[in-house]
């Protein structure tokens, strides 16, 4: 395979508009999309044979891109300016299995850790449950210039808490409308929200759950609870479903990336934080003091050192 030398734009349409959950409240079919699916994906006369070892060339370049753009959006929180309050949060759900940690590790993890906020939520702690369900996610969310990313989130409070039935349907119901009030304050606030759905088929988990089970190395990622989540597995999909029509908004919108290929998954995550970081027109700040006299002030300490 030859090594890409630059990057190369999805075929079609912007990933973010191929994978975008419609706005407004239209219902979501989950069975209609294809989770081995490719959108965007450049045809084999620019992948070559080998898509898989293009597309994560490819999530290097982009990985190295998005590390400098992160620099800017750093940068720029070290300034006074209406600019530096921004800061990025990307919302990642999926079935267990689904990816999530995978997607952290490669496209996360190509940009420098300081700039990086990453939390994951499992079940709420005794603590927690005595707040609101929102109280653990505002105290967990990206400080300016950061780029945040929650491994699961509070989507959690209207899909698990609506399978094993946590809470009575009213509650849960009543939280749509509170977690678009949520998201909606935090755009006003200099959030740009990028949710993403890790959409895997159930023969997939299947075969990766037995994988965790088959391989001694991949146990601790295993959870008993895993077989009971899979057993609902319609149940789960009905209520993903409702918070991706529910809660698709034009402030945080949806994004269902089909994810059975692991390389595609990446490939399309790295495209749509590209695409992010790109409207927000970053540029490195300007500099507050007199460069040229700082500078001449340094030689001048350099020389008397000799």
């Amino acid at each position: 395979m030859t090594t890409p030398s630059e990057i190369l734009a999805p075929t079609g349409a912007d990933v973010r508009e191929l994978l975008r959950v419609s706005p407004g409240g239209a219902p979501v079919d989950l069975a209609a999309i294809d989770p081995r699916s490719t959108p965007g994906l450049p045809g084999l006369a620019s992948t070559g044979p080998d898509r898989k070892g293009w597309a994560r060339s490819q999530v290097r370049l982009i990985g190295a891109e998005l590390a400098r753009q992160q620099e800017m959006l750093f940068a720029a929180a070290r300034t006074a300016e209406p600019v530096g309050s921004r800061r990025i949060l990307m919302v990642l759900q999926a079935m267990d299995c689904g990816g999530k940690d995978g997607t952290v590790k490669r496209v996360a993890g190509a940009m420098n850790p300081l700039g990086l906020h990453i939390r994951s939520f499992g079940a709420p702690t005794a603590k927690e449950l005595r707040h609101h369900f929102l109280w653990r996610i505002r105290r967990a969310l990206p400080p300016a210039g950061y780029l945040g990313v929650f491994n699961r989130s509070h989507y959690e409070d209207v899909l698990i808490a609506r399978v094993d039935s946590l809470v009575d349907e009213a509650t849960w119901r009543a939280r749509y409308d509170e977690i678009n009030a949520f998201e909606r304050e935090l755009a006003d606030d200099g959030v740009t929200v990028v949710k993403v759905m890790l959409h895997i088929s159930h023969a997939e988990q299947g075969a990766r759950l037995l994988s965790r089970l088959t391989d001694p190395r991949k146990h601790w990622k295993y959870q008993p609870a895993d077989i009971d989540a899979r057993a609902r597995w319609d149940d789960y999909q009905a209520a993903y479903e409702e918070a991706l029509s529910r809660c698709g908004t034009d402030v945080a919108p949806w994004f269902v990336v089909p994810a059975d290929r692991k390389w595609y998954r990446d490939w399309a995550v790295a495209h749509l934080l590209r695409e992010t970081f790109a409207d927000l027109r970053l540029e490195y700040p300007a500099a507050t003091f007199d460069v040229a006299g700082e500078r001449q002030r340094l030689v001048r300490l350099l020389g008397q050192a000799r």
